[in-house]
């Protein structure tokens, strides 16, 4: 980016009262300390641009509303890497100052505070009004160029970084429907796993209801049926059981016979 648009204030020589001697005194100094500091292009010299600053602005208390110190102030905080205050000065300066080239100094020096706060759309806003009060100032067109190719730079910045935020979503939604797939799978094998445990216990349930009512019939059958010997002694058993009680009746029968005998003679 090429200069800063400088006013050096031409003093002339005549009968001035003390008040102006003093005024011009301090205009002098400060310009004095603002064309050291430039002249030193090793370093920005802020310790002089600071003392320049100083000597501008006692020269405004003594006579205020003076534009052409005030652009030397403006020019002062613009070297003092004070870009915001600088900015606020040239906006206020580009009102009030009278002619076409003046203005075009000051939209330049504006144009500058607001590239170096990285204001860009505002630059080259302010390089094109520049251009309109002075179609051939050169730096002004640098400076208007620059700022346009840092525009289309960060234009294309933006471009890829949308590019790399879109692929990036893409590739999380990507992964997310991969995710959610995967947990639909493991969901599917878990209810299938579920379904086959779930089978094999009932069947399981079922062996073991099979296997149960099995012993039950095998104990129950014992019961129900017996041996051709166990039925051949129950038999017997119960001949010998008839026979008892069949001899009991016959002697049953023959006492009460004789008793009866027994008392017929009587």
């Amino acid at each position: 980016m090429k200069r800063l648009e400088l006013l050096i204030i031409i003093l002339t020589i005549g009968l001035l009262t003390a008040n102006a001697q003093n005024e011009r005194k301090f205009i002098r100094s400060g310009n004095k300390l603002f064309m050291e500091a430039v002249k030193d292009t090793s370093k920005i010299d802020t310790t002089k641009f600071s003392k320049a600053e100083t000597e501008y602005r006692k020269a405004l208390n003594k006579k205020p509303g003076n534009n052409k110190w005030d652009f030397n102030l403006a020019d002062a905080l613009y070297k003092q890497m004070r870009f915001d205050q600088a900015e606020q000065k040239f906006t206020d300066l580009t009102e009030k100052l009278e002619t076409p080239e003046e203005e075009a100094r000051s939209l330049h020096n504006l144009g500058n505070s607001q590239l170096m706060q990285k204001k860009i759309d505002e630059s080259i806003e302010s390089y094109k009004k520049a251009l309109r009060k002075n179609p051939d100032d050169l730096d002004t067109k640098y400076n208007l160029a620059y700022a346009q190719k840092l525009k289309q730079q960060q234009q294309q910045q933006q471009k890829q970084q949308n590019k790399n935020e879109q692929q990036n979503k893409d590739q999380n939604k990507d992964q997310q429907n991969q995710d959610q797939q995967d947990k639909q799978n493991d969901q599917d094998k878990q209810n299938d796993q579920n379904k086959n445990n779930k089978d094999q216990q009932q069947q399981k349930n079922r062996q073991n209801q099979q296997d149960q009512q099995n012993k039950q019939q095998q104990q129950q059958q014992p019961q129900n049926k017996i041996s051709k010997q166990d039925a051949e002694q129950l038999l017997q058993a119960l001949q010998n059981d008839e026979k008892d009680i069949q001899d009991k009746v016959k002697k049953q029968k023959a006492a009460r016979a004789k008793k009866m005998k027994v008392e017929k003679e009587w």
